[in-house]
């Protein structure tokens, strides 16, 4: 039986033995192929940092504007009020200028905002904005726009215009509107210029408080607000409409947020102070290339208006 063993394995040792000879054949045989290929010369191995020039120099060959093709931002449409954006917190006003009337100072005592810089005079008005010195600041008396001057704002909010509702100048009102924005850019070159619709009045409050001696009407309001439109678009400025925050279904202001039909209670302040934190742009968002030059217009004559307050002409 160990005879037999001793056999096998014996037998075991020579296939072995003949598989690695054969293997070393097959070598030696593909070895002589390739020297008679390449002229006796094993072939060099392959240049991969020559493979990543190439492929570098073919990306090098696009247009730039294909490596740098991030999206951009579309333009902002000036024609439209503000869309809603992320709701931002009272510190976004810090460097912000409230402009307006009765209304505005109103909004500055209720809202809760606590800051930002008060520019409001009972009475203001759109057609006396740089003539009425209004503004006393350290016993000196200023107009609206010498005041504005006087510092630095990121922000403008305006508001005006209630004043106005019972003159029916409409072609006034939009000029004195344009001529206020470039004067008010020239001298804050830097800031966001909001332009706050009007928000209606209840005319029956109104009547019943003073007799609608003032003739407010939300028909002319609506008039004042379009031509605030208009001046925002041709200005690029931005609009925020605020008349639609507070309208009710017959385009009055709601009984109950106000006492006489034109200024506003607590809470209507601090709903409109919510309206403004979640209207915002940014200055670079509205002026990719910068903001428009301002082009003051020609001065005009005195405005003429016929016995029943329409417009000559």
């Amino acid at each position: 039986m160990a005879r037999y063993q001793g056999k096998r394995v014996a037998r075991s040792y020579r296939a072995v033995i003949l598989f690695v000879a054969a293997a070393a054949a097959v070598a030696l045989a593909v070895a002589g192929v390739v020297r008679l290929v390449y002229g006796g010369q094993v072939p060099p191995p392959p240049d991969v940092s020559q493979r990543e020039t190439d492929s570098s120099a073919d990306h090098s060959s696009e247009p730039a504007s294909q490596l740098d093709s991030a999206p951009k931002a579309p333009p902002y449409d000036f024609s439209q009020p503000a869309p809603a954006s992320e709701a931002v917190d009272n510190r976004y006003f810090d460097d912000a200028a409230f402009v307006g009337d009765s209304r505005t100072d109103g909004f500055m005592l209720y809202s809760g905002v606590g800051t930002g810089k008060n520019l409001t005079s009972n009475g203001l008005s759109i057609f006396t904005l740089s003539e009425k010195k209004a503004f006393t600041v350290e016993g000196e008396t200023y107009t609206l726009l010498e005041a504005l001057a006087l510092e630095e704002y990121g922000k403008v909010y305006l508001s005006l215009g209630v004043n106005e509702l019972g003159i029916y100048k409409d072609k006034s009102f939009y000029s004195s509107y344009s001529a206020a924005i470039d004067q008010i850019r020239l001298v804050q070159p830097g800031a966001v210029i909001y332009i706050q619709g009007l928000i209606p009045v209840n005319e029956a409050q109104v009547e019943e408080h003073n007799g609608n001696k003032y003739n407010l009407s939300n028909d002319h309001l609506r008039v004042y607000n379009d031509l605030m439109r208009q001046v925002a678009e041709e200005k690029q400025v931005v609009y925020l409409d605020l008349y639609s925050e507070f309208a009710d279904e017959n385009g009055s202001l709601p009984e109950g947020l106000s006492r006489d039909g034109v200024h506003l209670t607590k809470e209507p302040c601090q709903r409109w102070l919510e309206y403004l934190k979640t209207h915002t742009v940014d200055f670079d968002a509205l002026y990719p290339d910068g903001p428009p030059v301002v082009e003051l217009p020609e001065p005009e004559g005195p405005e003429i208006s016929t016995a029943d307050g329409s417009e000559p002409g």
